[in-house]
């Protein structure tokens, strides 16, 4: 019984990177977020990201992974999650927490740079607050969500939306895929010899 339900996760998993993978338009609004990302830091802007929950999760792995280290050595890239605590129980506190990211983004966003706005649901209204705080200071939305049509969706300048159904665990387990391979692209794009190897070695 519980090998059976282990199997019975990771085929449902596996579908859903399946259909994934078979999403030409999904696979190419990943690669025009990668771009994205990458003129972002070429031309000396930043890029925030922000989500609730496990989406928050994502959104400091992200902004980790570019600042620090993804697969070898390269200059940081500067990223920022929306995550202190003080600023969150802060604008929490004052102005409720449907504000929390839209305040930041007010704060510190600049025409040029990109937020990458996550929500399983597409609806979460901070992440939609952000967002459109985002767009009215010239600050363009890459928005990670598992549905169309939603407020957040229809906000972005780019929606990478994952068909990974009704569950939200399903859904950030293409989120965390996507997110991984955002950071490649910005890579391939500003630093290009640590992948040299690996492509040569594939062909």
């Amino acid at each position: 019984m519980t090998v059976a339900a282990v199997r019975s996760a990771l085929a449902e998993a596996a579908a859903s990177l399946e259909r994934l993978y078979n999403d030409e338009a999904a696979l190419a609004t990943i690669a025009r977020a990668g771009e994205l990302l990458a003129d972002t830091f070429a031309a000396g802007g930043r890029a925030y990201s922000c989500g609730n929950g496990g989406s928050m999760c994502d959104a400091m792995h992200f902004a980790e992974e570019l600042t620090g280290r993804f697969r070898d050595n390269r200059p940081g890239y500067a990223a920022l999650a929306i995550s202190d605590a003080s600023h969150l129980s802060c604008v929490g506190n004052d102005y409720g927490y449907e504000q929390v990211f839209a305040r930041f983004v007010e704060a510190h966003g600049r025409a040029g740079d990109v937020l990458l706005a996550i929500s399983t649901s597409g609806t979460s209204k901070n992440v939609v607050a952000a967002a459109r705080a985002a767009k009215q200071l010239g600050v363009r939305v890459i928005a990670l969500t598992g549905r169309a049509g939603t407020p957040l969706a229809e906000l972005a300048d780019i929606a990478i939306i994952t068909p990974a159904g009704r569950y939200a665990d399903r859904v950030q387990e293409l989120h965390i895929k996507v997110i991984h391979i955002l950071i490649e692209l910005v890579e391939r794009r500003l630093a290009p010899d640590n992948y040299k190897a690996n492509d040569a070695a594939s062909r």
